[in-house]
């Protein structure tokens, strides 16, 4: 029997971005003692990948700007798929979770009479996102790791992997993590644990997301019995790097093109007004007039159509690309250099300046950027109680990327840093409340020996499979069957090859000792990898609608009864269960509001 350390916690948080940190800090407000496990080193999160804003309707831009309005576009723009109630606590609790951030510290850009500047973003109505030039991302995370540092009960394992949730009679009772630098292993019980680690985007070549975004929480969470929500929907930002290859998908955030920035294709053409839904602009504009500029390309009749849901850029650049007039590179042209004068474009844009001077050898205040579709958020995940952020399982809860519900069928920018910093403070605060009530677990030490066996197998010595094939092969299958389009046909090739690459699981082969191995590493990796992946592409068959993130070719309309349909991946005997769940019915108020073309 391999020799583990044990360690003892009422709440166990699993993930170190902004939601897992914010949770830590309410735990430890409630009184909890608090274990925060980090994939990485602390501070290193990919919550420093969005970089454009936090939205919250602060109104300090724009007065008429308020939380009803707020959740109305957060409703539209996840394609009414959205929890409503989630939008709803959402949208009003953003505020206060930003002004909180100002009080601990965060440095926001100003308005000229001091108050906290907002931007434009793509579907928000009025300026909304909070931010720190285009480091917004990078403030937070700083601001809220500086809290979680000097907060009493917290204790942080750093570079350490979740591999296995202990759960005896539908309830998290503890979890074994392993140290990624000597490869010792550790045994955490807790009353209650939280999941906060992000998206799947590394099952796929071209994404914007860092190397630990590799399904952990959803698979620790299916494997455990906990509800996947939402899986098919898949969020392709617009504007990724397109060259060099070393940083195709690196991110190009949305602030570009809420400074002013537009999308040109190769004949110099503003091609995004081709592409404005005429439902959303009669909707959106406050007269016939308006909408008609609007679709006629008149510029300035409302904001620039490459501030449109991402859902509808993103395609709009691939048919772009698909007709031939494309970039060099397979992209189109993101300009600002022609909009901007250099001064303002450094003092607001000073990360993308330096990203592409730096990578791509481009001054963006000269010359267009070339930029294209990227793997960039997972609107799906662990299936959440919106007032708790509980899961399916007692005593599991989740919050961030790994959490579904708020974001529907697509994520409207800026939404994802508030919602981190709101359903983190309600995760922490729920998990810290659940676990002063709980009684005193011990986890068995079958279960232990079982997982630590399953930790340990790649080692054993008659295994053949290369973990950096696979690895490949998998990103090959996703992008091609369950990519940015879809359809029936494909899609069932894909979970065939999806189910076969399972089976062959049991056999990925780790050459080397346990201390810093990246090979190993991707072993435990892949296999998470490869149960959300499957989750993703069962999801997407049984939605047989285009919708937000999640385009089928064979079904390129809205379906109305789907569109009052979660999708639900549950773990049974067999394998995956695919289940259709009524969603939740918003109060008529709140409905008519929604449904109102003008606010």
């Amino acid at each position: 029997m391999e020799d583990y350390e044990e360690l003892k916690y009422d709440v166990l948080v699993i993930g170190a971005g902004a939601a897992g940190m914010r949770a830590a800090v309410a735990a430890s407000d409630e009184g909890a003692k608090v274990c925060l496990v980090s994939k990485s080193l602390l501070g290193k999160a990919h919550t420093v990948m969005a970089e454009g804003g936090a939205a919250a309707a602060l109104g300090n831009a724009d007065s008429k700007d308020n939380w009803k309005v707020h959740f109305r576009d957060t409703i539209k723009g996840g394609k009414k798929l959205n929890n409503w109630r989630m939008a709803q606590i959402h949208a009003q609790q953003a505020p206060e979770r930003i002004m909180e951030l100002e009080r601990w510290g965060a440095v926001f850009d100003r308005t000229k009479d001091g108050k906290i500047n907002q931007r434009n973003f793509g579907g928000h109505r009025y300026p909304r996102l909070a931010h720190v030039g285009d480091r917004t991302g990078l403030e937070i995370i700083r601001t809220v790791q500086d809290k979680v540092i000097h907060q009493e009960n917290i204790d942080i394992l750093m570079e350490c992997t979740v591999t296995k949730i202990f759960a005896e009679n539908n309830q998290a009772i503890g979890a074994l993590a392993y140290y990624r630098n000597n490869g010792k292993l550790v045994v955490i019980e807790a009353k209650a644990i939280i999941v906060s680690t992000g998206g799947i985007g590394k099952s796929y070549r071209i994404t914007s997301n860092s190397w630990e975004y590799t399904g952990d929480g959803h698979a620790l969470a299916y494997l455990t019995g906990a509800d996947l929500q939402d899986m098919e929907f898949i969020q392709f930002h617009p504007t990724g790097m397109v060259w060099p290859p070393s940083v195709k998908g690196t991110l190009v955030t949305e602030g570009v093109r809420g400074e002013g920035g537009i999308l040109l294709n190769n004949k110099n053409e503003r091609f995004m007004f081709n592409y404005i839904p005429e439902a959303f602009a009669a909707e959106t504009a406050k007269s016939e007039k308006e909408a008609n500029d609007w679709l006629n390309g008149v510029e300035g009749a409302m904001r620039p159509p490459e501030l449109l849901t991402r859902d509808v850029v993103a395609k709009a650049i691939m048919k772009e690309v698909e007709a031939g007039r494309g970039s060099p590179h397979g992209g189109v042209f993101l300009d600002i250099a022609n909009r901007r004068d250099a001064d303002y474009i450094k003092k607001k844009l000073p990360s993308m300046y330096h990203q592409f001077k730096e990578l791509g050898d481009l001054d963006i205040t000269k010359e267009p950027m070339e930029v294209g579709p990227t793997v960039h958020y997972m609107m799906g995940g662990i299936r959440v109680d919106p007032e708790t952020s509980s899961s399916t399982i007692e005593g599991m809860y989740s919050a961030g990327e790994s959490a579904a519900g708020l974001h529907g069928a697509n994520r409207l920018g800026g939404n994802s840093l508030s919602d981190l910093l709101v359903f983190g403070n309600i995760a922490g605060y729920s998990a810290a409340n659940f676990a002063a009530k709980c009684e005193d677990l011990t986890i068995h030490k079958s279960a232990i020996e079982g997982a630590i066996e399953e930790t340990l197998k790649s080692f054993d010595n008659d295994n053949t499979e290369d973990p950096y094939k696979m690895h490949a092969e998998l990103q090959d299958i996703m992008e091609k069957h369950v990519g940015i389009v879809r359809e029936e046909k494909s899609l069932e090739e894909g979970i065939q090859k999806l189910k076969n690459m399972e089976k062959r699981l049991e056999k990925l082969k780790t050459t080397g000792g346990r201390e810093y191995n990246p090979c190993w590493h991707l072993c435990l990796d892949l296999k998470n990898m490869v149960i959300t992946s499957l989750a993703v592409a069962e999801a997407a068959k049984e939605r047989r609608e285009s919708r937000g993130g999640h385009t089928r070719l064979d079904y390129p309309e809205y379906d109305e009864i789907l569109g009052n349909l979660n999708i639900i991946i549950r773990k049974g005997p067999e394998g995956i269960n695919v289940i259709k769940s009524d969603k939740d019915k918003m109060p008529d108020d709140l409905s008519d509001y929604v449904a109102k073309e003008a606010v």
